[in-house]
This record gives structure tokens, sequence and C-alpha cells, in this order.
């Protein structure tokens, strides 16, 4: 018998096909429960913003009423009305705006800028500095509250938008942050065709690479922006003059206005306040989004 005489066995041909089919159906069951999970976590996620916004709808009677009402009430234009009256909400969110909007701007450039050095080039110290730097991202920031405070006090600042400003400019966390994923980022290739075209040093930051890490640059222009417009401490100590309080500040000022907390209207300043967040956060997560698909090509 040769072996063009050898013949496959008839199960062969089926137990290819049994395979495939159960590869198929697991990777199917895979897949389902995948975007189930996904579905859950999105829910999970969602709930308490859905919660806020159903509060904000109600009095503090039907907010602590059982069962819970989850539709919305029709108290909304009610704890509006009462907010307004309560603080100076769209001028404490102004500020707010530009405490939150100057930082993030000034960290985006110091840091990037600090974390180009240290990811790109060679200097004495290098290693030195970095480590500092990283001793001083572990140190809590309450530490450095009452130091801060004198410097700010001695500067004639207290009081003044320009003490939350300027001791927020650079921060550690961003330097790091920027400078390891320049490190992957941006090759040295295309600084050495940049020092050969004769780029000087901030000719080579803004030109070459700025536009490569500018998802890195979302990131941290969300983070920094998130941190500043929450911030509730520092804000707190330094602004003695009530025409410069942040929101953070004036909402807090909302517990026990009229003898007794207002849920409702709590809820509605709190619902108001996340508005700039999410328009933050929708432009930024589109950018980084963006900037992830090209920036290779680019």
């Amino acid at each position: 018998m040769t072996i063009t005489d050898v013949k496959p066995t008839e199960s062969e041909p089926g137990t290819t096909r049994r395979g495939r089919t159960r590869h198929i159906q697991g990777t199917q069951r895979r897949g389902i429960a995948l975007h189930v999970s996904l579905i859950v976590g999105v829910l999970l996620s969602a709930f308490p913003f859905y919660w806020a916004v159903i509060m904000s709808t109600h009095t503090s009677t039907e907010i602590f009423s059982y069962p819970p009402k989850l539709l919305p009430g029709s108290h909304f234009g009610d704890n509006l009305s009462k907010l307004f009256d309560s603080i100076d909400f769209f001028g404490s969110m102004f500020n707010s705006l530009i405490v939150a909007t100057s930082v993030t701007f000034l960290v985006l450039f110091f840091d990037s800028l600090a974390a180009f050095v240290f990811a790109k080039f060679r200097f004495p110290g290098r290693r030195v500095l970095f480590a500092m730097m990283m001793a001083i991202f572990m140190v809590p920031a309450q530490l450095a509250a009452i130091p801060q405070f004198v410097i700010m006090a001695k500067l004639g600042w207290i009081g003044s938008m320009t003490s939350l400003i300027v001791p927020a400019a650079a921060n550690a966390f961003g330097i790091f942050w920027m400078r390891q994923y320049m490190k992957s980022a941006i090759h040295d290739e295309l600084l050495d065709a940049s020092k050969i075209d004769g780029a000087s040093f901030m000719r080579q930051y803004w030109h070459v690479a700025l536009p490569v890490v500018r998802p890195g640059l979302a990131f941290l222009g969300i983070f920094t922006f998130m941190g500043q417009w929450n911030d509730y401490a520092w804000p707190l100590i330094a602004l003695t003059n009530p025409d410069n309080v942040t929101l953070q500040v004036a909402l807090s000022q909302l517990n026990g206005v009229h003898g007794t907390t207002d849920y409702g209207m709590v809820m509605t300043g709190a619902v108001l306040a996340l508005i700039p967040l999410l328009i933050v956060f929708a432009i930024g997560a589109k950018q980084i989004i963006a900037d992830l698909g090209k920036g290779a090509i680019r």
C-alpha cells in the first residue's frame, strides 16, 4: 500500500468543524460576558450622578422618604432660587474658573518643560534633582499648608486668588507623568534631526516635543483642572476675602444657612458645579482619542 492509498478518517472533518464551532461559541460567550460586565460597570459608575440630579429636584423631606424616590421631582426651580439667594453662585464659579484655568495652563507649561529636560537631556545632578522631586511628591500636601500660608502672608497675597495660583503653578506629579510619557513618545532621532536643522532648545520643545505628547498633556490638563476645581482646604485657609471665595468654599456655606441643612438646595449647587467638569472632561477625552489615533503618523 502506497502513501497515496492512505485516506483520512471520516471523523477528522467533523472534528475540525466541531472544534471551530466550539471556538466561535466560546468567543461569543466571552464577548457577551465582557459587554455585560462593561454595562454593569457603567451603570454603577453613573448612578451617583443620576442620584445627585434626582435629589436636586426634591425637598429634604422627599429625599429622606422611604421608599426612596428614583424619578425627578418638581422642586428644582425652588431649590435653584434658594441657592442663588443664599450665595453668590456665579461669582464664586467665576473665581473657580479663573483659578482652575490659570493653574492648568501654568502646570502644562512648566511641568512639560521640566519633564522635557529630565527626559531628553543629560546634565550634572539630573538624577539627584529628580530624586529630590520624587521625595517632595511623597510628602502630603497638608504638611506644607502652614509654611505656605506664612510665605503667602509675607508676600501679601493672603485673601487674593494669587495665593491659589502661584503655589500650584508646578507640581511633582505632572513632571513625573510627562517625563515618563516623553521618554517613550519622543525619539532621540527626532531631536537629533531638529538639532541638525539648527533648532534651539525652545524650538525643539515647542515644535517637536509638544505635538507628540498632546495626549499626555490632555490627561494632565484634565487631572489638574479637576483637582483645582474641587480643591477646598487651601482656598478655605487662604481666601480671607469673601469676594474671592471659590465655588467649593461657597457651597460649604450652604450647610445650615436656614438653620437646618436644605439637602435639595445643596445638591442643586453640587449638580451645577459638575457642569464645567463634564465639559472639560469631554473636550480633553476627545483630544486624547484623536491624538492617539494619529500621533504615530505625525
